[in-house]
């Protein structure tokens, strides 16, 4: 009997999941790539982030979303195509989609986690009659998945949550421009970046009281674990989050607590850690407001609208 293709698909994360722990655990410093923090349980922990109260950016972003949807669609007319990359819960959709009068558009949604698609394709069918089409994949990949549009409309494309903060600035500046080399001129990008505010305010987000950045963090141990049959303690690495002013990031770490050996037979490598040697899993950059207009411009992107609460932005631009 021939295999499944989602048996094939599951094989095939798997791989990419062993070359990149063998590839990234043996750098110095030694990193784990932030994507692989959202499998089930960590999409499920990072719903629950959002929701704290150190946590601003989802309100931010919802509530900006709410008061600017009919300003987003009459500043880009005709829009046929929707695609979210890194939707979540699909909730920033639903309460965008409430400003689009014709409502319908096809929508796309493209992540890595097979839990946030089944998720945000459950929110938007219950609110919506609009085609959902689904990609798990990379948001380079589910992109190019997408196609072109030939009814004639435009295109939206949507990153938010300030997910273009998970990339360096050279790598943000070469996702944009990936993003603009498949639109067409008159297409439109709706961005969401986070922007610089008190060190204070930024650690609270990222390290919260109750533990559950710690637990999102951690839950990538328990995930190689898993999944590459490797024997981290998880009790013997502790989060900590970090302000980078110089590179105006937030940095996310896994610390040894002790000397410890850990293997992982999938990757083929066997690791020795020495007391507070860290593994570096997340960046999450920040942003001043010129930052962004000047990132967009550099990208091929103009600035057609922006709005601003509490230190969050969304900037809606259209490909030129």
């Amino acid at each position: 009997m021939p295999r499944s293709v989602a048996h094939d698909q599951t094989d095939s994360r798997i791989r990419a999941l062993a070359e990149d722990v063998a590839y990234y655990l043996t750098q110095s410093p030694r990193q784990l790539p932030s994507q692989y923090l959202y499998d089930k349980l960590g999409s499920s922990l990072f719903e629950a982030i959002c929701r704290l109260p150190w946590y601003p950016i989802t309100r931010a972003e919802q509530w900006l979303l709410k008061t600017h949807r009919k300003t987003i669609f009459s500043r880009l007319s005709f829009v046929s195509t929707v695609v979210e990359l890194g939707p979540g819960d699909g909730g920033k959709l639903v309460t965008l989609m409430e400003g689009q009068s014709e409502r319908s558009a096809t929508i796309h949604l493209v992540d890595v986690s097979a839990a946030a698609l089944d998720q945000a394709a459950a929110a938007i069918s219950s609110q919506f009659a609009m085609p959902i089409v689904v990609h798990q994949a990379t948001y380079e990949e589910g992109l190019s998945q997408v196609g072109p549009d030939s009814s004639g409309g435009r295109r939206l494309v949507l990153f938010l949550g300030s997910n273009i903060g998970n990339f360096d600035r050279p790598g943000a500046d070469a996702f944009l421009g990936s993003v603009r080399g498949g639109l067409r001129p008159g297409d439109g990008l709706l961005l969401g970046t986070d922007l610089v505010r008190s060190e204070t305010e930024l650690l609270l987000a990222y390290d919260d009281p109750l533990g559950v950045t710690a637990a999102f963090n951690r839950n990538l141990l328990l995930r190689v674990n898993r999944e590459l049959g490797a024997d981290f303690d998880i009790m013997r690495f502790a989060h900590r989050a970090i302000w980078n002013a110089a590179e105006s990031r937030v940095e996310m770490h896994l610390v040894s607590l002790d000397k410890q050996h850990v293997r992982v037979p999938a990757s083929e490598i066997e690791i020795a850690f020495e007391v507070g040697e860290p593994i570096w899993t997340e960046s999450s950059y920040k942003y001043r407001i010129d930052d962004v207009g000047a990132m967009l411009e550099r990208t091929g992107f103009r600035r057609i609208g922006q709005w601003i609460d509490n230190n969050f932005a969304l900037t809606l631009a259209e490909a030129v």
